[in-house]
């Protein structure tokens, strides 16, 4: 199947504390100030999926491949590649003069240890890695795969936007264990990060790295094409407040501002200075996840229960408002409008909602008023409008919930701990993902049901996993569609997570801002005038 087809078928001013005092800056400088979704609270692109470390790493990594705006893997680092030996043998080229921002040359032996580090922890990683007999440096710009059979999405899985994005850093930093953070930031991306002026909790700072080469050619489209910077400085600057970061972004203290609030966008649409846009077509789906490895929730009969307290119109109201085209109920585990969404097992989530049912089925599954930990983001507005639906669901449905009110850095951390929920586990924490990262069963983290390998709440689901290895070999369109059926009909029974609704989230920036690209906030391509 040709893949581009394939996707082509888809598809007021106040003073603000900034925690620190101002930095002189030297003349002429040309700054970006950003006020990203929450605080960077880990670093390693490899070892979380949380956005605001992926939006981190495009600043100070670059990608082998990225995508255009078709969502087809264009050459990005690669200059180009071989494929032989139908389909088995792939050799990728990298382009000349790729420099590390220590000045060490970007070699095929660092691709290679990136990438066998990447696909220990990533969905569709690990079906490449599985389809691999050897991946070797054959010189110093070329690398190649030898692999047991062709594998269709391999540049795909290259140049996915998704967390964990395939990174490529130099190979003493990639040597690192795959569930080890490391400590050392050094790529070979448009930035470098300037470690002496991080405020934790309040600003990050980046610095154009001279010595980048853009890619030749081409146009600037989602993580594909000429990555040109056009500023000398880019500025996160955490406001967790919406009316602050409103008020700032008002008065030019800010110039761009990812997330904000519902509630506000009204007064942000007015402003004449301000332009409101949404970015990410694929729109953001919501997931109620549980732990899987502890009571109550290591019982799909108890998680199958909740099924019938969900309303996906109740969380998706919360986060982003009444208006009905920024949001869709009605969702199961694949995108709305995609080839794989379907009407598949969806039924408890779209009849009435009956919480005496609930509380029955609850007992009847065996809960018997188990604490139930409930992690809340307080600084994630989006976040923690969820935490607080899914906290009145709970107590409705006769759970009895410890609702851990925390930042969205400190429920990232947590949720890695596989401890009992007593001893600084957890039992649910909420969030969300693109479409395109749930877009099939290839990279959907939250559909892996490989135990203690898969993303954090560890589900064992042999079925799926029977399926997804099934997809990888249908032979076109139609088969993979009834397979994602099957998929998504089987998850609906082991209930990995509950999906809880996708929306269109905005962003608004100043309108002196050109160059803003779709997907996720880039800086580079971006002008200030």
């Amino acid at each position: 199947m040709d893949r581009r087809s394939f996707l082509l078928g888809t598809a007021g001013a106040a003073t603000l504390p900034l925690g620190g005092p101002a930095l002189a800056q030297p003349a002429g400088s040309r700054v970006l100030k950003f006020i990203p979704q929450a605080d960077l609270a880990v670093i390693d692109p490899i070892l979380t999926t949380a956005y605001v470390t992926r939006h981190h790493g495009f600043l100070i990594y670059d990608t082998l491949y990225g995508i255009d705006s078709q969502f087809k893997a264009q050459p990005q680092m690669a200059e180009g590649h071989l494929v032989e030996d139908g389909g088995k043998r792939v050799t990728i080229t990298l382009r000349p003069g790729l420099k590390f921002h220590d000045g060490a040359p970007v070699l095929a032996k660092d691709a290679v240890a990136s990438i066998k580090r990447w696909w220990q922890r990533d969905a569709m990683g690990q079906a490449l890695a599985l389809a691999t007999d050897d991946l070797s440096a054959t010189d110093d710009r070329t690398l190649t795969f030898r692999l047991k059979k062709p594998f269709a999405l391999l540049f795909d899985a290259l140049a996915k936007p998704g967390s964990p994005v395939c990174f490529i850093m130099p190979e003493r930093i990639a040597a690192t264990d795959a569930n080890t953070a490391f400590k050392e930031m050094v790529g070979s991306g448009p930035f470098r990060f300037k470690t002496d002026e991080r405020i934790a909790g309040s600003r990050l700072v980046y610095e154009r790295n001279p010595d980048y080469l853009p890619r030749q050619g081409g146009a600037a489209e989602w993580t594909s094409g000429p990555k040109v910077v056009h500023f000398d400085r880019v500025e996160w600057n955490v406001i967790p407040d919406a009316s602050t970061a409103a008020n700032a972004l008002q008065s030019g203290e800010m110039d761009w501002w990812e997330q904000p609030t519902a509630d506000l966008l009204p007064l942000l649409k007015r402003g004449r200075n301000i332009k409101v846009e949404t970015y990410d077509p694929t729109g953001l789906l919501g997931l109620c996840r549980f732990n899987h490895l502890h009571p109550p929730f290591n019982n799909p009969a108890v998680r199958r229960a909740l099924l019938g307290a969900t309303s996906q119109a109740d969380f998706m109201t919360a986060v982003i408002g009444t208006d009905p085209s920024m949001w869709k109920d009605k969702v199961g585990f694949f995108p709305p409008g995609t080839p794989f969404a379907s009407d598949a097992g969806i039924g408890p989530l779209t009849g009435p909602r009956d919480y005496a049912k609930v509380k029955a089925d609850l007992a009847a599954a065996g809960y018997k008023g188990e604490k139930v930990v409930l992690m809340g983001a307080t600084d994630f507005p989006s976040l923690n409008a969820l935490a607080q639906v899914c906290l009145d669901m709970l107590q409705k449905s006769g759970m009895n919930v410890d609702y851990v009110s925390t930042d969205w850095g400190s429920v990232v951390t947590r949720r890695a701990n596989r401890n009992p929920p007593d001893q600084g586990g957890w039992n649910i924490f909420l969030t969300f993902f693109t479409g395109l990262d749930f877009f099939s069963p290839a990279g959907h983290l939250g559909l892996r049901g490989n135990g203690l390998a898969a993303w954090p709440g560890w589900p064992t689901m042999p079925k799926v996993e029977a399926l997804r290895s099934e997809w990888f070999d249908a032979p076109d369109l139609a088969a993979q569609q009834r397979i994602a059926r099957e998929i998504q009909a089987e998850a609906f029974q082991e209930v990995p997570y509950i999906p809880v609704g996708s929306y269109l989230q905005p962003w608004a920036y100043r309108s002196n801002i050109s160059g803003v690209l779709n997907g996720m906030p880039l800086f580079w391509n971006v002008r200030k005038a």
